[in-house]
């Protein structure tokens, strides 16, 4: 199989996502990156637009040496249709196999007769628990990669949060 999908919201992009992406790489030869949820921000559950969390992505990705080739980035909305979801998305890419841990994402791609595999779960981060943190102006800059960091520095995200 040469390329994985990966679903993922990215609010905001931490080390756990970085983790699965480079667990997948090392299975695949490129992972689709389908960054859900793409039409929300300025919320407490989505703070981060589109365009932020693809430069988080990217920034990641850059700084661990990871080329371009080896992935893509997708954004797809919420359709409030599973079966529209699924389609919206196989209309922009082609993959052999969808690795997740959430079990909505799994039964819609197998719906499709799609084959789903569950990633590790590294180190247990969880990005809600990471904007509780940076709502509360507690440490969170340890659960996320420098790319993250940067774009959220770039962003005057406490003043959104609130």
């Amino acid at each position: 199989m040469k390329v994985a999908c990966f679903v993922l919201r990215a609010q905001p992009f931490h080390l756990g996502h970085l983790k699965a992406i480079k667990w997948i790489l090392e299975k695949h030869e490129k992972v689709i990156l389908v960054v859900g949820s793409s039409q929300e921000s300025h919320t407490f559950k989505n703070p981060f637009t589109i365009e932020e969390r693809i430069q988080m992505i990217e920034r990641s990705l850059e700084l661990e040496k990871i080329s371009k080739e080896r992935y893509e980035i997708i954004p797809v909305p919420d359709v409030n249709d599973d079966k529209l979801w699924v389609k919206s998305i196989l209309k922009k890419a082609k993959f052999d196999v969808v690795y997740t841990r959430n079990p909505w994402t799994e039964r819609c791609f197998k719906a499709f007769d799609i084959p789903v595999e569950k990633h590790p779960i590294f180190d247990d981060i969880s990005a809600t628990e990471i904007r509780k943190k940076m709502k509360e102006g507690k440490n969170w800059e340890n659960l996320v990669p420098e790319g993250t960091r940067e774009v959220v520095k770039k962003i005057n995200l406490k003043e959104r949060l609130k």
